[in-house]
């Protein structure tokens, strides 16, 4: 299920916010705590590596379109949830754009702030409706 592969890249990219590299045992680890299939396990791995591979681009685009909260004041949570969704958005062409906000505002509401859904939501429709 995307859900849970979703909620495992979370896992992943957040942590690596705090030590940029995790290793492949600490991802399979989470890929194995989530119970993910071997397809589910591909995703998520697909899309982290995509959010690292294009973190320097995706934080420049989100210092551009949230003028009034610079990338190094947006809460850790939001940012992975804000990567993830950037990297399906722009790489993955079987998942439309709308489901990905759809999926990064769930995210928000189980891991960051009561605001956090409404902040990724309104960022992330910004972006794809620009």
């Amino acid at each position: 299920m995307r859900k849970l592969a979703r909620e495992a890249a979370f896992k992943i990219v957040f942590a690596n916010l705090f030590h940029e590299e995790n290793g492949k045992r600490f991802r399979e680890a989470v890929y194995k705590q989530e119970k993910l299939s071997a397809e589910d396990s591909a995703f998520a791995e697909r899309l982290v590596c995509v959010v690292e591979e294009h973190k320097d681009t995706f934080l420049a685009l989100l210092n551009e379109r949230v003028a009034r909260f610079p990338e190094y004041r947006i809460y850790a949570a939001d940012k992975a949830i804000l990567l993830i969704a950037l990297a399906e958005i722009n790489y993955f062409d079987d998942v439309p754009p709308v489901v990905s906000v759809s999926e990064a505002a769930d995210l928000a509401r189980k891991y960051s702030t009561e605001k956090s859904a409404d902040f990724v939501n309104g960022v992330l429709g910004g972006i794809i409706n620009a």
